[in-house]
């Protein structure tokens, strides 16, 4: 079977690393899903306009809510340069095998961003939910990722 080649081993390869390797695939595609929704924001908000929301409305009162800037900077451009490290992050855990803290990572923007839309502004952003999803995603497959790989570890000794 033929795979799609990361670091010069094969993505779908077999044996107790397949699937640490397929996994650092998977972050590293929603990475960069999360690294576009974020440049996405970024783009809107320095346009001085509101997020397209379709049907489900709150994406202009978060964008327009004091916390939408830091510093006089968007907090979409704090995304974006999250993003980018997460993708790096992650890239080098597919591709050289480098367990940097990404699963840290991960938590540290989603839990401050999320609490600020949940509990302060009083407004869900369907941008902002799909941005926490992707970053979500990337946490579950980083942890089982970084867990089956110390069981592995721990199954040599």
């Amino acid at each position: 079977m033929v795979g799609i080649q990361g670091g010069g081993r094969g993505w779908l390869s077999g044996g107790p690393l397949g699937w640490l390797r397929e996994s650092g695939a998977w972050m590293v595609t929603l990475a960069l899903a999360s690294l576009l929704v974020a440049l996405y924001l970024s783009y809107v908000k320095l346009a001085g306009e509101a997020p397209s929301c379709a049907f489900i409305g709150g994406c202009d009162r978060v964008s327009a809510s004091p916390y939408a800037e830091l510093l006089g900077i968007p907090v979409a451009v704090f995304g974006v340069l999250g993003s980018g490290l997460i993708l790096a992050a992650a890239a080098a855990w597919w591709l050289r095998g480098s367990r940097v803290a990404l699963v840290v990572a991960y938590l540290l923007g989603l839990a401050s961003l999320t609490y600020l839309e949940l509990f302060v502004i009083h407004a869900i952003c369907i941008w902002c939910v799909a941005y926490a999803m992707l970053l979500i995603g990337g946490w579950i497959v980083a942890s089982v990722a970084l867990f089956r790989s110390r069981a592995g570890a721990m199954g040599q000794d």
